[in-house]
């Protein structure tokens, strides 16, 4: 039992440190004075913050990133409630194929993805390519994540609150805002928080569907990533990206976790 335990424990060490390891670099060389990262680094600076902060190359990728993010956020979170609620609510014929094809998007290959809506928006629809497209094509996978937040709190929930609402007098419309709304909100919260970390991260699709001349963090991070003198400003946005990855990934667990155990917001 003790061997399985150390077995266990050392496989856990191991597949943490293959993961982490690398982003605790990144972290590291952003601090780094030395510009060919030499590792472990001999001297520390805070130069290449400061050349971040005022790289208008950066700044304008990651108001693009932001924009991108939350207009999707806010399509899925309107989209992919619905669709819960159409899903979970009512039976029909051939719900359990609707719901595979909400939910298909996101484990279909990214650069399949952007592809199909490549040809889509260029030869079929005839739109140009731009920040709207791109948005468009992020709204597609970003709500699965709310679709599939929102489905599993409602199968928690149950009727009886709604029906015992409407049953003393409250139309549809109050019941859903004193009663279902506040049961919903924390799921909506982790699934937005989720949805806007997946778009902000997102650079296949993104390939595909943002205009010319256009670059969100991710696509600017690989562009510079191979020129020597944007080098170390890139580890410094990637260590922000990766700060801000997480932050979003993280309140998104503790509102999940909070929910599940009984807690409140």
């Amino acid at each position: 039992m003790r061997t399985s335990r150390v077995v266990l424990w050392t496989a856990l060490g191991l597949g943490l440190a293959v993961i982490y390891f690398p982003l605790l670099v990144v972290l590291l060389n952003s601090f780094n004075a030395d510009t060919t990262f030499g590792f472990p680094p001999t001297r520390l600076t805070l130069e290449w913050w400061s050349r971040a902060s005022s790289n208008e190359g950066a700044l304008n990728a990651l108001w693009t990133s932001v924009e991108a993010g939350l207009a999707a956020t806010a399509i899925a979170l309107v989209l992919g409630t619905m669709a819960a609620f159409a899903l979970q609510r009512y039976r029909f014929f051939g719900r359990n194929p609707v719901s595979l094809l909400i939910i298909l998007p996101i484990a279909l290959p990214g650069i399949v993805t952007g592809i199909a809506l490549n040809n889509a928006f260029r030869t079929i629809l005839g739109i140009d390519l731009g920040l709207l497209t791109a948005i468009i094509a992020h709204a597609t996978f970003c709500i699965v994540v709310v679709f599939n937040n929102v489905v599993a709190r409602l199968r928690r929930m149950g009727w009886n609150l709604e029906e015992a609402s409407m049953d003393l007098g409250a139309t549809g419309f109050t019941t859903f805002r004193l009663v279902t709304f506040p049961m919903l909100r924390s799921a909506l919260l982790a699934g937005g928080l989720l949805a806007f970390a997946l778009s902000f991260d997102e650079i296949i699709v993104t390939t595909f569907t943002l205009g010319t001349g256009m670059e969100t963090l991710p696509i600017w991070i690989y562009n510079n990533l191979f020129r020597p003198n944007q080098a170390p400003i890139v580890n410094v946005v990637a260590a922000v990206l990766i700060v801000v990855s997480t932050v979003p990934v993280y309140l998104a667990q503790k509102l999940s976790g909070e929910t599940a155990s009984g807690g409140r917001l």
